[in-house]
């Protein structure tokens, strides 16, 4: 079942932001755009190099009136050291939510059982808590934010424009399509 247009289930959680330890829960993804990252984990090879993509991108998000939000299954104990430690993590001023329990990965349906880890998936959330767009895949690829910035500047479009809706590669400012009879077949 897709969980898109499906509310954020209820929970708690543990983060490392700007220096502090602060609480999250499903309310503190409401009454702005959220824009939730699942990685594997802290520490390693990969994951740092896409923290890195939405620390320099991170204004963007922040123009657009989003919150960034990169979660894997260690604590926020481990994302404080991860952040002291590495240099391109050192970078992210949006919080790193820790998810020992699974919680977080389980209902967002990237868990893998049998690692105790994420897969990388990526959920772009309205200010109502509702889930508008998600994307999952293997590991061993890691995303570009750039993309989800595209994507959550369209769900921003459609939410404020819901008779229309943006077409393959739209970008802000790009025409969009009224949906009607006479395009059927047409494009």
């Amino acid at each position: 079942m897709s969980l898109i247009n499906t509310k954020v289930q209820p929970f708690k959680a543990e983060a490392f932001h700007n220096g502090k330890f602060i609480a999250l829960t499903e309310e503190s993804l409401k009454g702005k755009w959220s824009v939730l990252i699942f990685m594997p984990a802290a520490f390693t090879f990969n994951c740092p190099t896409e923290v890195e993509d939405a620390a320099d991108n991170y204004a963007e998000f922040q123009k657009a009136g989003a919150e960034v939000y990169i979660v894997t299954t260690d604590t926020h104990f481990a994302h404080k050291v991860w952040h002291e430690t590495s240099p391109a993590v050192s970078k992210a001023k949006f919080p790193l939510v820790g998810d020992p329990t699974h919680a977080l990965t389980n209902a967002f349906g990237v868990h893998i059982p049998e690692e105790g880890l994420a897969l990388r998936g990526t959920f772009v959330i309205d200010p109502e808590g509702t889930i508008k767009t998600m994307e999952v895949h293997d590991n061993a690829i890691a995303r570009d934010v750039k993309e989800t910035l595209r994507k959550l500047r369209a769900a921003q479009f459609v939410a404020k424009n819901p008779n229309q809706v943006c077409p393959a590669k739209w970008n802000e400012g790009a025409k969009a399509l009224t949906p009607s009879l006479d395009l059927v077949g047409k494009i």
